[in-house]
């Protein structure tokens, strides 16, 4: 039953997530959109005080859109804010955090071999590691970015960098994206909570008490929410990227993480630049470009690796069927696997196999080399490397499942 509800709150929390992220990252992009397509008002439009407007035809009607300068001059009785959007989806993500990663933090947020010496060890770094990379943007954005945006925006670039390498080494290949994306999204979230929201709440304040509102707070919640519109891709990146343990279980993941965060931006920046008019084809192109020398670099590093560790269990184990029970592929399997990957998984927490793939029998294990080999290779498997395989073991499994040798996977 225990594991039954969490199942369900688990289930119930991600789509609360994913349906908000959606109505603000929506949001996001339809305002810059509005913005950069703007056009210049009549005279009988400036006389009203305003700053731009724009007709459109969308679903069953036209549309007609006006920004002012300022305020119109009697304020509607309804206005509308956009915050919970951003509200909603970082609180549903900071349970989710909470019920998966720090809940379950010796499966999934933990892995021998880093930094942290204990799951409890990297559930206060990661706190820490948010609550830091969110301090540090917010001074760099209130005390140097009114000085300096050149150096604002290099010393930005370089925090993300440092999350990025930084998060691989505190914590587990599939944590270690996620904690970047988390961060950014806080950085988002922090925008609207700490800069856009209260310089809106200024604005009107000023307008009830018949003052002249202050445009440098307004501009710099403008400025805000373009980092947002920035930050947008990569965090999508970040939030899918525990599906793809090629990218994060690669032993220059950290890289990998930069170069999509960077190529994300590029392409964002590429559609902010055509709402204005500007229509740069080079930046998808440099993009496209970028995406497969990414890949290519990636693939000969980890064919470079894995080929380093085959060579490793070729010279210490026979995998012909002369291994000794204890390196036995099918022995491997059934305890580095099955706890997880049975009919009826012993693991605390899984009431069914993940992925419904199950590996009682040498006859399902080779039906699913392919569905195997990538994640010992990235070393996504076993989860938090929970049961403790050693590299030895992990590439004579590896070796295993390469070889089409019949003997290979007996039963015991």
């Amino acid at each position: 039953m225990e594991t039954l509800l969490y199942d369900w709150f688990n289930l119930l929390l991600r789509m609360l997530h994913a349906i908000a992220a959606i109505a603000w990252i929506g949001a996001s992009f339809y305002f810059v959109w509005l913005d950069n397509n703007l056009e210049a008002p009549d005279s009988e439009g400036k006389a009203r005080g305003l700053a731009g407007g724009l007709w459109a035809f969308h679903g069953g009607g036209i549309y007609q859109v006006s920004k002012y300068k300022l305020a119109p001059p009697v304020m509607p009785e309804r206005l509308h804010w956009f915050k919970w959007e951003a509200y909603t989806t970082w609180i549903s993500g900071a349970l989710l955090l909470t019920l998966v990663y720090y809940g379950r933090a010796d499966l999934y947020l933990w892995q021998q071999g880093k930094w942290l010496a204990t799951p409890t060890l990297a559930i206060y770094m990661s706190i820490l590691f948010l609550a830091a990379g969110l301090l540090c943007y917010e001074l760099l954005f209130r005390f140097l970015r009114p000085h300096s945006r050149r150096v604002f925006n290099a010393l930005l670039i370089m925090l993300i960098a440092l999350a990025c390498w930084l998060s691989s080494q505190l914590f587990s290949d599939r944590a270690a994206f996620l904690q970047v994306g988390a961060l950014l999204a806080s950085i988002m979230a922090g925008n609207v909570f700490f800069g856009i929201i209260p310089a809106q709440k200024g604005f009107i304040h000023a307008l009830d008490h018949g003052e002249e509102p202050d445009a440098v707070p307004m501009l710099a919640a403008k400025h805000r929410s373009i980092h947002n519109n920035y930050f947008t891709l990569p965090v999508v990146f970040c939030m899918l990227s525990n599906h793809y343990p090629f990218l994060y279980g690669h032993p220059f993941n950290w890289l990998a993480l930069m170069a999509i965060v960077a190529l994300g931006a590029y392409v964002r920046h590429f559609f902010n630049l055509r709402h204005r008019g500007q229509l740069k084809l080079h930046i998808p192109a440099v993009a496209a470009v970028g995406c497969m020398l990414l890949a290519l670099g990636l693939a000969q590093t980890q064919k470079n690796s894995t080929d380093l560790n085959d060579t490793g269990a070729q010279q210490s184990i026979d995998v012909s069927g002369g291994a000794p029970m204890h390196l036995a592929p099918m022995h491997l399997i059934e305890t580095h696997c099955q706890g997880c990957h049975s009919s009826a998984p012993t693991q605390p927490g899984f009431s069914a196999p993940p992925l419904g793939l199950e590996l009682d029998t040498a006859q399902q294990v080779k039906a699913a080399r392919s569905r195997i080999l990538p994640t010992l290779q990235s070393r996504y498997m076993p989860l938090g490397n929970i049961t403790g395989m050693s590299d030895n073991e992990r590439a004579t499994l590896i070796a295993a499942l390469e070889t089409d040798n019949e003997v290979t996977f007996t039963e015991d």
